[in-house]
């Protein structure tokens, strides 16, 4: 399976919207809102902000997920 690797992520302060492109050489676990400048952090039990605040999960977890098994703690 090969991930999808863009995301909108939204943020939780201004719901503004950004479409982002997905590390997949490490995790993301901060990104500031290009809209109100509010830095993003994973929320608890979350990897990285995409998991959190993404249209789509990380590539990790997509292919966890596709392949049945449980998602990981962390995306690298």
């Amino acid at each position: 399976m090969k991930p999808i690797l863009e995301s909108v992520l939204t943020c939780p302060q201004c719901a503004g919207q950004s479409t982002q492109v997905m590390p997949t050489d490490r995790c993301q676990f901060f990104f500031e809102c290009p809209h109100c400048h509010a830095l993003l952090r994973p929320r608890a039990g979350d990897c990285c902000v995409f998991c959190s605040y993404g249209s789509v999960p990380c590539p990790p977890v997509q292919i966890a997920r596709a392949a049945g098994e449980p998602s990981p703690k962390r995306c690298c």
